[in-house]
């Protein structure tokens, strides 16, 4: 990052983000609790935290810039440079890696032209490889903003970028409707989401998220023919809650 002290902000952006910053202070006891949020909010402001983006947060939290910055560096949501209106993030973990996601990432690195954390030209699509993105039911995934696009290859990755730069209308695979990069800082600083029913479109665990819990009800997936893996907790307890010794699996 560039050397702080920084620049301040504008004085009339510095007082737009001060109103923000007392709303997200407000809801701690103690302000500096509120470090996470504010990092957000600047990166709503210009699409990464910047050395005045720093300065700002150290200023309203009474802390040094220092503080500021390990925060930002340590949590990889906080960009170091610019992001596009889009940000695409491949995740590269071990189950989305073996089942594609590097090939996915090396080429749509190949296709737009940029590296790990660089930005298109026009400004519209930065790319970053995830070390995950806590979906490895849907392996490879990729996500938008931060919105899930599941069972990914890499030919629908790179439709996927080419629709995004062209303007055409992109429907993630489950969640909310896509917003610009800086709009989705901005909610994830704790302000609401103010497009109308994007809420509602968030949506809940998919099938696949939701086996687990299921099998350790005791339930039969389908397609298994009624066989339960684990048995529901409560069976093989006596009155009083312990067991009995038979508890177990049933294959």
């Amino acid at each position: 990052m560039p050397a702080l002290p920084a620049k301040p902000y504008p004085e009339e952006v510095r007082a737009r983000l001060a109103a923000d910053a007392a709303e997200l202070i407000g809801r701690y006891p103690q302000a500096r609790s509120a470090l996470l949020p504010l990092l957000h909010l600047v990166q709503a402001e210009e699409g990464f935290v910047s050395p005045s983006g720093i300065r700002f947060c150290a200023e309203q939290l009474d802390l040094t810039t220092a503080e500021v910055t390990a925060v930002a560096t340590f949590y990889t949501m906080y960009r170091r440079r610019p992001a596009g209106k889009y940000h695409v993030g491949v995740c590269t973990n071990t189950l989305c890696a073996v089942l594609g996601g590097d090939q996915i990432f090396d080429e749509l690195q190949q296709h737009l032209g940029i590296r790990n954390n660089e930005t298109t030209e026009d400004g519209e699509i930065s790319i970053e490889h995830i070390e995950c993105n806590a979906a490895c039911d849907y392996a490879p995934v990729v996500m938008v903003n931060w919105e899930f696009f599941d069972d990914q290859t890499p030919e629908s990755a790179k439709r996927l970028v080419d629709d995004l730069r062209a303007g055409r209308e992109v429907h993630p695979t489950r969640g909310a409707r896509l917003c610009s990069f800086k709009e989705s800082a901005r909610i994830l600083a704790g302000f609401p989401d103010e497009r109308p029913g994007a809420v509602d479109e968030s949506g809940a665990g998919g099938a696949p998220s939701l086996a687990g819990l299921r099998l350790a009800r005791g339930e039969a997936l389908p397609g298994t023919g009624g066989t339960r893996v684990v048995s529901p907790r409560h069976e093989g307890l006596r009155p009083d809650g312990t067991g009995t010794g038979h508890e177990g699996t049933e294959a």
